[in-house]
């Protein structure tokens, strides 16, 4: 089965924003879609939630490995993954409120660091 890679559409750009582009493809289009639904049809936030799954599935399947000709990190490679998730959620969020959300402390200025 074919797979939706059309930019012009939500499920061709999450699949843009996670690079799910070629077969065998990552996620089928249902998928995508229910993703999508879950993160109320904002197309950052369900790439984020996509790359929250691979790299669940990369910490599950992926170890780290060290043999003498092959090196494999899959906890790095999940790290990464989630990092990137993060960055999506903080642009989907400045693309629903225009504007960045930064967490305000009026009083840190007076806290001294132990």
């Amino acid at each position: 089965m074919a797979i939706t890679t059309d930019p012009a559409t939500d499920v061709g750009r999450v699949r843009l924003l996670v690079t799910d582009l070629t077969e065998p493809a990552l996620f089928t289009d249902e998928q995508i879609t229910a993703l999508l639904a879950m993160e109320g049809g904002n197309v950052k936030a369900a790439a984020a939630a996509a790359l929250d799954v691979v790299a669940r599935s990369e910490t599950l399947i992926s170890k780290k490995i060290r043999t003498q000709d092959l090196a494999t990190d899959g906890p790095a490679v999940a790290q990464e993954l989630r990092a990137s998730a993060a960055a999506l959620r903080a642009q989907a969020d400045i693309d629903d409120t225009g504007f960045d959300i930064v967490d305000f402390d009026p009083y840190a200025a007076y806290r001294q660091e132990v």
